[in-house]
């Protein structure tokens, strides 16, 4: 099915923030749509991820893209694969009726920022999308005022908050914003152990539920801090500052 780019651009309201919708389930789609419409956000849908690829590489844009996890051809995986290999840091949720934890740090560690099954009331579905926008992952690294302003050296590591870049032995490591606030917050922690909860918190605001079961945010932040080792192995495959206290949190370890 293919997309009417001109009437896609002509049909968007400048004043309004931008999603895109990708589901191949025609009363889904055109469901959200409609309740996403209804809350105040200007939504455009696409049928298949070929569809949205080809109106984000015609120079469109958007402030948050809902990606269905399941679709024929192309999967939403791929989407969001070939999404950041075009550059694009457009933040993504995936919506899916796949409830295994597997599938949610797959999303994760692939560069999503949420993960919310189906199910899900529009209203839950509703916050995540505002807590995104509204909050650190929606704005730029000098708009955020729950980072510290001071840079913090320490050994190999150097933190730059007021542009969100870090640094292991001069060498910069790629973060996210979401990764570089969790690596502030546990290095200026150096050598304390940091709960579950108290690293989610930096990512979704405080007393916010996500995930599978009353402890379901320990997922999302363990799918964070693979990521964040990942990133920083890419630099020194011999990184282990990220300490595992079991059953409990992560810490960061202090050199003496």
């Amino acid at each position: 099915m293919a997309v009417d780019l001109e009437t896609v651009i002509a049909s968007r309201g400048d004043d309004l923030r931008h999603i895109l919708v990708v589901d191949d389930d025609d009363l889904f789609r055109e469901s959200l749509q409609q309740n996403l419409i209804d809350a105040g956000y200007d939504a455009i849908t696409f049928p298949d991820g070929a569809a949205v690829l080809e109106f984000l590489a015609e120079s469109n844009g958007a402030d948050l893209i809902l990606l269905d996890w399941r679709m024929p051809e192309m999967t939403g995986i791929e989407v969001l694969r070939r999404l950041r290999d075009m550059g694009s840091d457009i933040p993504v949720i995936f919506l899916t009726a796949l409830s295994d934890q597997m599938y949610e740090e797959a999303a994760l560690i692939g560069g999503a920022v949420d993960f919310v099954e189906k199910s899900r009331s529009f209203t839950i579905l509703k916050r995540r999308i505002d807590l995104i926008m509204d909050g650190p992952k929606g704005r730029a690294a000098d708009e955020v005022p729950a980072l510290p302003a001071d840079a913090l050296t320490m050994g190999l590591l150097r933190l730059q908050p007021d542009t969100g870049r870090a640094y292991w032995n001069s060498a910069e490591v790629s973060l996210t914003l979401t990764e570089f606030k969790i690596v502030d917050y546990i290095a200026r922690r150096a050598g304390k152990d940091v709960r579950y909860r108290e690293l989610y918190d930096q990512v979704r605001g405080e007393g916010f539920v996500a995930g599978i079961g009353e402890d379901g945010y320990r997922a999302n932040v363990r799918a964070f801090i693979k990521r964040i080792r990942q990133k920083f192995r890419e630099v020194d495959d011999e990184f282990d500052q990220v300490q595992n206290y079991p059953g409990f949190g992560y810490r960061w370890r202090a050199d003496e």
